[in-house]
């Protein structure tokens, strides 16, 4: 393939990833018209159109996209391995990105970060909070962490943290006005608090489980949050009941704050992996880092 073809694929990728002349060009150091020259020459040579343009974006053709998935994978692996050899030294280096859930971040990533950026000074980590899913591939994270029942079959799942379960709590003054619920099915008759998350494209609907009989149970309250910080806060104040994971809210129970209820339903799941695309080519850092979140019972 001639160099030239190489550099004008490679300018495409910038544009069809960045949606813009101008970031693109910036990205790459060249001038805009320029880099609008060589698209017009690749299309030209190539006798499609790869990429729709309007005064405000750009966006790839349906041609445009299978192009960039078709070259996006060799030249991740030449970046890949253009940085494992620059990383060929005493201590790994490098940038990892990860995106993550508020939860895990706090509980797994940061206790783990806190002796891990310590010892292996050269390395970069960060850290994208999101409450959806994202797309690790387009948006070009190194990894995501997730519940491990919910990882596609087609990345690599490493464990890093233990089985986890769920817990159905409110105030002692609400459980003084309303009587506590037997089953899922009594919810009905209470003031839940919502959380709406990306992830489930709506309301999330709690999920129980006994003797191996699974029940997802829609709840309605006066109050809808998007946090589960907000959820709990709401459950001490009195505004109903909570569906929280137990970890952020055992020390409550045990103090007397919060009131659990339909323990019995509420049985061990898988809890947080790290997930990544395999065939990826991973850094030396990125290698270490799964090995110091790899959860060891």
């Amino acid at each position: 393939m001639a160099r030239n073809t190489i550099n004008d694929l490679l300018a495409f990728r910038a544009v069809a990833t960045e949606r813009s002349f101008t970031r693109a060009a910036a990205h790459m150091g060249v001038s805009t018209s320029a880099l609008s020259h060589t698209m017009r020459g690749l299309e030209e040579r190539l006798g499609i159109r790869l990429l729709n343009r309007t005064t405000r974006s750009v966006v790839p053709t349906e041609a445009g996209e299978r192009l960039l998935r078709g070259i996006e994978v060799h030249f991740d692996g030449i970046e890949a391995e253009l940085a494992a050899l620059g990383e060929m030294r005493d201590k790994p280096a490098g940038t990892i990105r990860i995106t993550t859930g508020a939860h895990s971040a706090r509980t797994i990533l940061e206790p783990v970060l806190i002796g891990f950026l310590h010892d292996y000074p050269d390395i970069k980590v960060e850290l994208s909070v999101d409450a959806g899913f994202v797309d690790i591939v387009a948006e070009r994270f190194d990894a995501g962490v997730r519940l491990g029942e919910t990882i596609a079959q087609d990345m690599v799942a490493v464990r890093i943290g233990p089985d986890m379960r769920m817990a159905a709590v409110a105030s002692p003054s609400y459980f003084s006005r309303s009587a506590p619920p037997h089953t899922p099915h009594d919810l009905a008759g209470h003031n839940c608090i919502n959380l709406r998350f990306p992830t489930y494209g709506g309301l999330y609907a709690w999920e129980f489980e006994k003797a191996g009989r699974a029940l997802n149970v829609r709840v309605e309250g006066q109050l809808i949050v998007n946090d589960p910080a907000l959820a709990f806060q709401a459950a001490i104040d009195g505004l109903g009941i909570a569906y929280l994971p137990e970890d952020h809210v055992l020390p409550l129970i045990d103090d007397g704050h919060l009131v659990r209820v339909l323990e019995d339903w509420c049985p061990p799941f898988p809890g947080y992996h790290l997930y990544y695309p395999s065939r990826r080519q991973h850094s030396s850092g990125f290698t270490v880092l799964i090995e110091a979140l790899r959860y060891r019972e």
